[in-house]
């Protein structure tokens, strides 16, 4: 069964007089196991799709089912608890809090859930190790550079053992050797506990470690490319790419 499925889904804005159509007639399937990139120019829409399907905001039309539940027919309340235990977030800018650990950033999700810490060492500690910051868990984010932030954030998308992890230009605000280190490292989470990410970026390299890339244009998808992400070829990315910024 699939993880994530957006069916026909709409997003428009009202900005005054004007109504700005952010998506239109959006179809994806992401199954189990899957790495997916969403990419696009600038304005196409990517991070409204990716806010929508994570359940962070609702759309217009259309259905998103998120591990195996139709967001439309949950509440508030119920839509947060799916989040909270089905998705892992992954953001550009680490979001970790400045006065925890590194170890106590990866175990916040479950905090908030009202889980004991204690109950869940071995898996932080695995974490922690395929991240390879056993050796920093007791580093606070601001003894920590980017990359090792990016890295936290990373194991904490990945303690609740989701079902699906989001990310959100997850190496934009890192240099390319970090950025490289990050992606290394998603590719290897995915194929190691068997992850299904769907991330958006506008890196045809960071695209290039995904199984399959979503290309999005004015609000709806335009073309779609299988990628051996074991050769991290960009050429064929880029000249999609090229295409539709023309």
């Amino acid at each position: 069964m699939a993880v994530l499925e957006a069916h026909q889904v709409k997003k428009h804005y009202q900005m005054g007089e004007v109504t700005v159509n952010a998506l239109a007639e959006v179809n994806l399937v992401v199954n189990p196991g899957e790495f997916v990139a969403i990419m696009g120019p600038s304005g196409s829409g990517k991070s409204t799709l990716l806010h929508l399907l994570g359940g962070l905001d609702g759309p217009s039309e259309g259905e998103i089912t998120l591990a195996g539940q139709p967001l439309s027919k949950l509440n508030d309340n119920e839509i947060t608890i799916v989040r909270r235990r089905k998705v892992g977030f992954i953001f550009q800018f680490y979001n970790l809090l400045p006065t925890l650990t590194a170890e106590e950033n990866i175990g916040l999700p479950l905090m908030i859930d009202g889980q004991n810490l204690d109950n869940h060492k071995e898996r932080i500690e695995r974490l922690l190790t395929l991240v390879g910051l056993m050796d920093r868990k007791d580093h606070k984010p601001d003894q920590l550079s980017g990359g090792q932030q990016q890295r936290v954030a990373i194991a904490r998308a990945f303690v609740n053992d989701p079902e699906i992890v989001l990310a959100d230009e997850p190496t934009g605000n890192l240099d390319s050797k970090s950025g490289a280190a990050i992606l290394e490292l998603l590719r290897r989470t995915c194929d190691e506990l068997s992850a299904t990410i769907v991330m958006v970026t506008h890196d045809a390299r960071a695209a290039s470690y995904a199984d399959r890339i979503i290309f999005l244009k004015d609000g709806a998808i335009v073309r779609e490319l299988k990628n051996d992400s074991a050769t991290h070829n960009v050429e064929p990315i880029m000249e999609v790419m090229a295409g539709l910024e023309l």
